[in-house]
């Protein structure tokens, strides 16, 4: 008996280990259909959520990315219906962000300024760009239930292929290609919009789909861009900060009253003039700058930072962004407030010390994604496997050099003058802050002759500033205000 017994635990351990076995779908399809109301009207549409292969030269399986696409279904004909492909940053960073909060039909439960509420859900998103466009959420390796695939031996490829800017860039392009071909959408207009370090991935993805796949876009959107190669060290990173201080501070009312009582976009215009015309050159003379024109420096720095003349003098007029986070509030309420959304406030163990204990804002955001994600791909889309959906996935170290990728843009939209680029920022963002955004803007074009295929768009939240429900609504309207100005150009027979 006691034999029996052992056998049956023996045979019992075993199968229970190889059902703990996660296998990694390599190219699979869940298809589901679905209805949703957009600015009133009854949209239905088809979302198919699965995996498509990465392959190497050899033609051989490397890598598995995950994907959702939503297409509506009521178009009969999809020859001038916009395609956006959609990637989210990190890098590491899973695309649930725009995904479940933007651009497409399903968004997550929060109140109307993006805070999170329970119990955490999914609803409609009554302003998803899906009435005029379809759209793919593309997950890079790692991210999401993308994952890299073992060869025939059981090795894995090497990690180069992915984890850098070029090689990123390089592996993505070829996957869209193998996707626009699949889903036979080669004659739609088509459209990248990347968030954060996404903006380095379409920014580079645009040239390199237009010179190596020969497939030319009609617009990039850039959300909460990063500096995509585009150097902004020194002075000028320094000057550049003090306009979104000036928005953190307008924000948490602690601003002298002449600019405390006057409109955010109404204030925001001085300091940007000020942070250009005076600052910057002062921060160029460094030990040379004469010492009333420091104090004047600092009194106008604390004038319009929240911040205190003490703390700037201390600091050699360069406040870092940490210290202004745990500053900025320190004897007010003694909170400090969020690096990605300064409109979060933090509790720190002590008011004391340069920089915040956590980030407040994150902390909150994967309180209401994480559980809205994987409830949704699962039981509405039906995805179901046992794989965990890594929201930040291990993609380190990431190789950062040669990273050209502003420069691919223009040069992409040289080439091509149907190609149109906008830049949507928050004011509240502290991590790629919105008067930066400006600035790659103006330095992605120095000549000017490109300039009428740029725009920028801010709005008054951070760095998902589609998070508050307001500039959800204005942003998703920016796009199809964008897709149709890049449309009416190709209409018109643009060239140069």
């Amino acid at each position: 008996m006691r034999k029996t017994t052992l056998l049956l635990g023996f045979f019992l351990c075993f199968f229970l280990v190889k059902a703990q076995d996660v296998k990694i779908p390599l190219d699979t399809m869940v298809v589901t259909k679905h209805t949703t109301i957009i600015k009133g009207k009854t949209i239905p549409y088809t979302a198919t959520t699965g995996t498509q292969p990465v392959w190497n030269d050899k033609g051989e399986p490397i890598a598995s990315l995950y994907y959702t696409y939503y297409k509506r279904n009521d178009i009969k004909d999809d020859t001038n219906r916009p395609l956006f492909i959609s990637f989210n940053g990190g890098p590491g960073s899973a695309s649930v962000w725009m995904h479940i909060a933007y651009t497409g039909p399903r968004i997550l439960k929060i109140d109307d300024e993006g805070f999170p509420v329970q119990p955490y859900g999914i609803k409609s998103n009554p302003n998803s760009i899906l009435d005029i466009a379809d759209i793919v959420f593309v997950n890079p390796v790692n991210t999401g239930y993308s994952r890299m695939i073992t060869d025939k031996d059981g090795k894995m490829p090497d990690r180069k292929i992915f984890f850098g800017v070029n090689a990123d860039i390089e592996y993505l392009a070829s996957w869209v290609n193998t996707f626009v071909t699949r889903k036979n959408r080669w004659r739609s207009p088509k459209f990248l919009i990347g968030e954060s370090y996404g903006t380095t991935r379409v920014s580079g993805l645009a040239l390199e789909l237009q010179t190596a796949h020969w497939m030319y876009l009609n617009g990039v959107i850039l959300v909460s861009p990063t500096e995509i190669g585009i150097e902004r060290d020194g002075p000028v990173e320094v000057a550049n900060r003090l306009p979104y201080y000036a928005a953190a501070a307008w924000y948490h009312k602690t601003l002298p009253p002449a600019l405390q009582n006057k409109e955010l976009e109404d204030m925001l215009p001085e300091v940007e003039q000020y942070a250009i015309n005076t600052l910057l050159p002062a921060l160029t003379k460094g030990n040379m700058l004469p010492d009333n024109e420091r104090e004047a420096i600092i009194k106008k720095m604390a004038y319009y930072s929240g911040v205190s003349e003490t703390t700037i003098r201390q600091h050699n007029l360069e406040v870092p962004k940490r210290y202004f986070w745990k500053d900025l509030l320190r004897n007010n309420k003694g909170l400090t407030v969020g690096r990605l959304d300064s409109r979060y406030r933090g509790l720190d163990l002590k008011e004391a010390g340069d920089s915040p204990d956590y980030n407040s804002e994150l902390t909150a955001w994967l309180h209401a994604f994480t559980p809205a994600i994987n409830y949704y791909l699962q039981e509405e889309l039906n995805f179901k496997t046992d794989l965990k959906y890594n929201m930040f996935g291990p993609v380190r170290p990431w190789d950062r050099s040669n990273n050209n990728t502003g420069e691919g843009l223009a040069k992409a939209m040289a080439m091509n003058a149907n190609l149109h680029t906008m830049v949507q920022s928050g004011y509240y963002d502290g991590a790629t802050t919105y008067f930066n955004g400006k600035y790659t803007l103006w330095h992605l074009d120095p000549s000017g002759k490109m300039k009428d295929r740029l725009s920028f768009k801010g709005y008054r939240s951070g760095h998902m500033m589609y998070l508050r429900n307001e500039d959800l609504i204005k942003a998703n309207d920016d796009i199809r205000d964008f897709v149709k100005k890049a449309l009416s150009n190709v209409s018109n027979g643009s060239k140069f």
